[in-house]
């Protein structure tokens, strides 16, 4: 599940027309050049290469542009081609193949409720299964996607209810935040979470990467707005480790780069750290 539903109103004017997520990163084609992706597009490889093949994409009002690149485009291979672009064109096609060989559902969230009701709307696609939340606007630089793998290793070894990535911060109050026991190194039980807080439990922020029990959406049901007047995921994880289910935190490790495009200043390190880790090493 992708959702990809926000406004992205800190990156105004930019995103008044076109989505966030769909905001260009470095990137290199599969020759090895260098390329400018949909940090979007970026994500949905990166979960195809790691194993996935059903995917929904939560999106809102003004996000048809996401559906149209995820559409493939016979017209623009054939531009690509003519011009001598086939390295365009192969790396292109091989998302297509990408696409083609997925499911893909799309589910529209009406009103910007927040990133817990983006996740409740997928509900019906869910069901009954337990599944991985992949936030549209966050990418791990991740060696053989390391960081998904071993999320779900843990996941399934912990037999957890709820389990989900963090990143040591020096001041991660713009993000939601977790108290936590160790239980061994990098993993963690969680004893609390909490959505931007002004006085962190801890250093440990929570990265919008999550894999859930279909418990998760009997909380989310339940859970009222909270920051900013929209519902939180974070509140309905404090709703699990309520209910004294277990909930796991699985720390990234220092190899491990976030590339975050929620505001001008993040979206900035995105296009620096992708330039450094994909362009100059082509």
């Amino acid at each position: 599940m992708v959702p990809a539903a926000g406004l992205g109103t800190r990156l105004f004017p930019a995103t008044k027309e076109q989505p966030k997520e769909m905001l260009p990163i470095f990137s290199t084609l599969v020759n090895g050049g260098v390329s400018v992706k949909p940090l979007l597009q970026m994500v949905f490889e990166q979960l195809y290469d790691a194993g996935f093949r059903e995917f929904c994409f939560v999106v809102g009002r003004g996000k048809r542009s996401i559906e149209d690149h995820f559409t493939p485009d016979h017209n623009s291979l054939v531009m690509l081609k003519s011009k001598g672009r086939g390295d365009q064109a192969l790396d292109l096609d091989g998302f297509y193949t990408k696409i083609r060989t997925s499911t893909i559902i799309w589910v529209n969230q009406p009103e910007p409720k927040g990133f817990g009701h983006a996740v409740l709307m997928a509900q019906p696609f869910v069901q009954n299964e337990h599944c991985l939340v992949h936030a549209g606007d966050t990418y791990i630089i991740s060696e053989n996607a390391r960081h998904l793998k071993l999320l779900m290793e843990m996941y399934d070894r912990l037999k957890a209810d709820a389990a989900f990535l963090v990143q040591k911060m020096e001041d991660p109050r713009q993000y939601g935040v977790i108290e936590v026991e160790e239980i061994e190194k990098g993993v963690y039980g969680v004893l609390a979470a909490v959505e931007k807080p002004e006085k962190p439990l801890s250093k440990l922020a929570i990265m919008p990467i999550y894999v859930f029990r279909p418990v998760i959406f009997e909380e989310l049901e339940k859970t009222a707005p909270g920051k900013g007047g929209e519902v939180q995921l974070t509140d309905a994880i404090q709703r699990l480790v309520d209910r004294g289910l277990k909930v796991c935190a699985f720390q990234l490790n220092s190899s491990e780069a976030r590339l975050d495009i929620g505001s001008p200043e993040t979206y900035w390190a995105a296009l620096s750290l992708s330039y450094q880790h994909f362009c100059r090493r082509s």
